[in-house]
């Protein structure tokens, strides 16, 4: 039943991704047990290359990330080193311009909402009109550009603001990522994975660093200004032990199916960063009756982008676990191993690949059309072709 489409007609998965990364095994892994065969594999390399692909009008066509390989990654930002920080504003563009030039099929992922959710200003301004809680923000919707750090600054000011992060337009993983903290006298410190080399480019380091002496943050932010910054109030953040913590909740289908703990001594809890998996029993006990309000944000939150099958919400809980906000919303934020549904999702039992495949077979196919084939006067490869 697992590989059947609304109609009854058997699934036909075609996978945009990296082939050698585990993302792409562990839905493939899914697919397969789900009656579907294996899916089509299209690397984003040869997109890149290529110019496009061209899907047959009854393949679903589902896209995950183009990241951890360093090919495409020189593709896309165009830098040689993997680690540095430097590009994402041309990573955006060329990214965009790869989905763009996917053709036919019927996608999963829409390519105008896949421009909002990699903006971190255009997607709080969606998440705000909407009425979805986000924390403050100076620069949502993009319409006060930062030009370097005196802007940051600038802006703190104006909105009262003494305590925020500063992210990247365009930044994924925590990359680039500045908790900033001052004081009425004047201290200031920002912690963050950035290191700063003597000749002063960007990297990103497994490891947490804190910078006290304003020059050094300033010549940080002002090296990432260029690719576009992003300005959010940094929300004071409920605990589980002796640990601050937030929520990655998955929405599939407008469901939210799975939930995980993050928790961290440090503001940023991005579990390659030292981040550890917390208890959710504990959380569930600890909101009450407000775990459901929890899951609700979530949902709202996906409800803002119908033509994505699946997404990632970053919650942010306040002290006590009675209110919840959004921090982000991640187009590819399901790469939780070993995780398995939550009880009365329609997950149960699932990780967060096998629900997408399970669940998609319960939409009509109205919800996600067949998308127009190329013109008849452009050149194009067979729509099974290999890959």
């Amino acid at each position: 039943m697992g590989g059947s489409g609304p109609n009854g007609a058997p699934v036909k998965w075609a996978l945009v991704a990296n082939g050698e990364n585990r993302r792409a095994a562990l839905f493939t892994a899914a697919a397969e047990a789900a009656g579907c065969g294996t899916p089509r594999l299209v690397e984003w390399r040869d997109v890149l290359r290529d110019g496009g692909h061209d899907f047959a009008d009854d393949e679903v066509v589902r896209l995950d990330s183009p990241g951890e390989n360093a090919e495409v990654d020189r593709l896309l930002r165009g830098v040689d080193e993997p680690t540095r920080v430097e590009g994402s504003a041309r990573w955006y563009t060329r990214f965009l311009e790869g989905v763009g030039s996917l053709r036919g099929g019927r996608r999963l992922d829409d390519p105008g909402e896949l421009a909002v959710l990699f903006d971190k200003r255009l997607c709080h301004a969606r998440l705000d009109a909407a009425g979805v809680p986000v924390p403050q923000s100076p620069t949502s919707g993009n319409q006060r550009a930062v030009e370097d750090w005196s802007g940051v600054r600038d802006l703190m000011a104006e909105a009262g603001l003494r305590r925020v992060f500063v992210k990247l337009a365009h930044g994924s993983s925590a990359s680039g990522v500045l908790a900033v903290e001052t004081t009425a006298s004047g201290r200031i410190r920002a912690t963050t994975s950035v290191e700063r080399t003597p000749g002063g480019d960007l990297h990103n380091s497994l490891r947490i660093r804190r910078y006290t002496e304003e020059a050094q943050i300033a010549a940080i932010v002002d090296a990432l200004a260029p690719d576009g910054l992003h300005i959010e109030r940094w929300l004071p953040k409920a605990s589980l032990g002796s640990r601050s913590a937030d929520l990655r909740v998955v929405v599939v289908a407008g469901r939210a199916t799975h939930a995980v703990v993050r928790t961290s001594r440090s503001p940023l809890t991005n579990l390659h960063l030292g981040g550890t998996r917390g208890d959710l029993a504990a959380v569930r006990a600890l909101a009450g009756d407000r775990w459901a309000e929890a899951l609700s944000v979530g949902e709202r939150a996906a409800a803002c982008f119908p033509g994505t099958l699946c997404v990632g919400v970053d919650l942010l809980p306040a002290i006590g676990w009675r209110r919840f906000a959004v921090g982000e919303v991640n187009a590819f934020g399901d790469l939780l191993p070993r995780l398995t549904g939550l009880p009365g999702s329609g997950a149960e039992g699932l990780d967060t690949y096998a629900a997408q495949v399970a669940l998609l077979r319960t939409l009509s196919p109205d919800r996600f059309p067949v998308r127009p084939a190329p013109p008849l006067d452009t050149p194009a490869r067979t729509a099974h072709a290999p890959a």
